[in-house]
């Protein structure tokens, strides 16, 4: 396993170098591929925060609100670059298939929540993965029925509901019936600000062809129907108000 990772791994930096001359040109506007796909270093503000300025500043306005109700907004996870995604999505595909699924059917179950490298919004600063600090939770708090009724995160879930919208943070993957891609998550929220028109611009990339070029373990079993299915279903099925 050791070996073949290695191997995978050696052919992988052979094709950025081979990209590097149009990849790192910025000749896209205000975001480029490579920022868009978590390649690029970007400026972070706030310990245990990392957001962009705008969306830092509305998160700690947030914050201090919920704090005021009894709620103590605690980030799980926000900034995410290529390189963790690409370990996140790797670890569970070899995981995946080690205990004898196949590849695609691998690749279905990690995108029921996990995204593929280089499209997820949290390689952007703006999204967050979000929990009451003052719950002791055990095991994974990221768990949809602890955001439910009864649950441990039911008055979060309802003060977010209620208020964050106000500080233009909306939740993405909604419980509407009729969405698809990934399931549901009451933890994850976007600083519309921002995310908007980088989905926007991100739209404008030509990502089939840009996740085509990636080397990553399970990337060979891209097929273009599954690829175009994939951002139909998990990129763009999202709150509308988001879009």
């Amino acid at each position: 396993m050791k070996r073949r990772f290695f191997i995978k791994k050696s052919g992988a930096t052979g094709l950025v170098i081979a990209l590097a001359p149009t990849l790192l040109v910025n000749q896209d506007g205000e975001y480029s591929v490579v920022e868009l796909m978590g390649k690029s270093d970007i400026q972070l503000y706030g310990k245990d925060i990392n957001l962009r300025k705008e969306a830092h500043d509305a998160f700690l306005e947030m914050k201090k609100a919920a704090y005021n109700d009894g709620i103590d907004l605690k980030i799980v996870s926000s900034y995410r670059n290529f390189q963790r995604q690409e370990r996140i999505f790797e670890r569970k595909f070899i995981t995946y298939t080690d205990e004898g699924m196949e590849p695609l059917a691998a690749i279905d179950k990690i995108i029921e929540y996990s995204t593929i490298p280089g499209t997820s919004r949290h390689h952007w600063g703006t999204d967050i993965d979000i929990v009451d600090g003052y719950r002791k939770v055990d095991g994974d708090v990221l768990v949809p029925e602890k955001f439910g009724v009864g649950g441990p995160y039911e008055d979060f879930k309802k003060w977010m509901d209620e208020n964050s919208e106000t500080y233009d943070y909306h939740l993405v993957y909604t419980d509407e019936p009729k969405r698809r891609g990934f399931k549901y998550e009451p933890w994850h929220y976007s600083y519309a600000p921002l995310s908007i028109p980088m989905l926007e611009a991100f739209r404008g990339k030509n990502i089939v062809q840009l996740l085509q070029k990636e080397t990553f373990y399970g990337a060979e079993h891209f097929t273009i129907g599954f690829l175009k299915n994939y951002i139909q279903n998990n990129i763009l099925d999202i709150n509308r108000d988001l879009l």
